[in-house]
């Protein structure tokens, strides 16, 4: 199955999980009705510059964020790191996590939420 660029079903958010600002969600694959396993959110994430996701845990579940292009802050777990283009980070099991835009331009990240069970 192929989906072009410009065909995902996008969601806006607006200050998500608390965060700053608008975020762009993509869905790239459709949990249930495109993917099979147990993944909730397969999607590529854009915020614009100052915009963030608010500090939240992810209990019997993970996340994965890649980051594609920009510059980042994140907090794992409590500890302040920044991210840029190529860098991920791995939150679960009762850990949580936040990220913000540092840079001028729009930072894109591909995320990737899977259930344990």
């Amino acid at each position: 199955m192929i989906k072009r660029n410009g065909e995902f079903k996008v969601d806006l958010r607006k200050e998500m999980r608390g965060g700053n600002g608008e975020v762009k969600i993509e869905h790239l694959w459709e949990p249930g009705s495109e993917l099979k396993a147990n993944n909730r959110l397969w999607a590529r994430l854009t915020l614009a510059p100052t915009c963030g996701i608010g500090f939240h845990t992810h209990d019997e579940e993970e996340e994965v964020f890649y980051i594609v292009s920009g510059s980042a802050e994140a907090d794992d777990n409590g500890t302040p790191v920044k991210l840029g283009a190529g860098d991920t980070i791995l939150t679960g099991g009762g850990h949580g996590h936040a990220i913000k835009n540092i840079g001028a331009d729009d930072l894109v990240i591909i995320a990737v939420i899977s259930n344990y069970k």
